[in-house]
């Protein structure tokens, strides 16, 4: 794989970073963003909404579309911290009005910086996203909770240019307020590393640390108290993996470890009830692109980009699902999810491709079909907020 060597990692320039992002139009950055409990809006005895119990309240405002919420976070205290507050998608869920978009990291037209770009469940609304405080940043990690996306470590790239210090620095994007926040530091400055949601907290694993060395290391953050906990490490240094959760389990596969030739098929799996790690076989290699889609992973692995692996957690197994010919046999993809589909994106730029859609519920024979939504370039990252 470019870029080791000798178990340490050779720094070369990534696309997958932010411009700089020295901006004074962007938002206010506070020091932590916790996520508001609901007790949290009895600081003020004003009602929500006079005449209307809390609860009516709530819920009449819970039903307005998610576009309003930035403006509506503006009219007094109480509105924008229920905005602020997992409580509301909480009730925007029971109200059955959760809306679905797309949040992709997409290069710039030059193709030198990158940006954030949203849009909704057809590809319509597009909007770029505040840019994200802080110096640029390659190699960090990506994750969606209670409705935000963090963005978490990485390395420091200037004029294209990385820096040899792994970052412990996590910002926050509030997709209600349209802006950002740093949270708090992890212990551990890391960059290339797993990093998944499992059970309302986030975990990273292994990577590498400020000394280029591969890590063991892995600790977990909890949105209620702002704060990143060391756990159990790993049995050995891993780097250049990915994580994702199943059944209340942290799943790290893929990348490579310094005690094994060439890239590792072992699954690191976490147990939080145990608080301990177990192992498997069965894991995937030089993994390209990754996504969840119900209970299933789908990866693509760079050794064969013409099908899909796809990981059943129930009974440890992988079926191979051919994906069709869309012009080179050679091109690469980007998952994204949409409406429990998986969207593949490419990563050629080519104005006639229309974007891959696998549906894994449809009729057999009908799984392929192709999509419109594409970003405005090439894509590096895409998560899904339901909000």
């Amino acid at each position: 794989m470019p870029g080791f060597v000798a178990e340490k990692k050779r720094f070369t320039e990534s696309k997958m970073c932010y411009p700089n992002l020295a901006n004074q139009d962007a938002p206010t950055i506070s020091k932590s963003n916790r996520c508001v409990r609901s007790e949290a809006l009895d600081d003020d005895d004003s009602p929500i909404l006079p005449g209307l119990s809390d609860d009516v309240s709530k819920y009449c405002l819970s039903l307005v579309p998610r576009s309003n919420f930035s403006a509506m976070a503006g009219v007094c205290k109480r509105w924008r911290c229920f905005i602020r507050s997992k409580e509301l998608i909480t009730v925007r869920k029971l109200a059955g009005v959760l809306e679905e978009w797309l949040y992709i990291l997409t290069t710039d037209s030059e193709g030198e910086g990158s940006h954030w770009e949203v849009m909704d469940c057809l590809g319509h609304n597009r909007r770029s996203l505040p840019p994200m405080p802080g110096p640029a940043k390659a190699e960090f990690g990506v994750v969606v909770l209670n409705g935000k996306l963090l963005v978490v470590a990485g390395y420091s790239v200037t004029d294209g240019i990385a820096s040899a210090s792994a970052s412990a620095e996590v910002y926050q994007y509030d997709s209600c307020l349209n802006s950002w926040s740093r949270l708090s530091n992890m212990n551990v400055a890391r960059y290339d590393f797993a990093c998944a949601e499992v059970n309302g907290l986030v975990y990273a694993v292994g990577g590498y640390g400020v000394d280029g060395n591969s890590l063991a290391s892995a600790e977990v953050y909890d949105p209620d108290t702002n704060k990143w906990t060391l756990i159990e490490s790993i049995r050995r240094p891993r780097y250049g993996c990915f994580a994702c959760g199943f059944d209340g389990k942290l799943y790290v596969m893929g990348g490579r470890s310094s005690f094994t030739i060439g890239n590792s098929k072992c699954v690191d799996v976490y147990d939080p009830e145990s608080h301990s790690w177990c192992e498997m076989k069965k894991g995937c290699v030089m993994v390209t692109a990754h996504a969840v889609l119900g209970n299933k992973l789908f990866c693509m692995e760079w050794k064969n980009q013409r099908k899909l692996a796809i990981f059943s957690p129930e009974d440890n197994s992988w079926k191979m699902v051919p994906v069709p010919l869309t012009g080179s046999s050679s091109i690469g993809f980007r998952f994204g999810i949409l409406d429990g589909k998986l969207l593949l994106f490419s990563l050629e730029e080519d104005p006639t491709y229309r974007t891959l859609l696998y549906d894994p519920n449809a009729a057999a024979g009908s799984e392929w079909q192709t999509s419109d939504i594409r970003p405005s370039g090439l894509c590096l990252c895409c998560v899904t907020i339901k909000a």
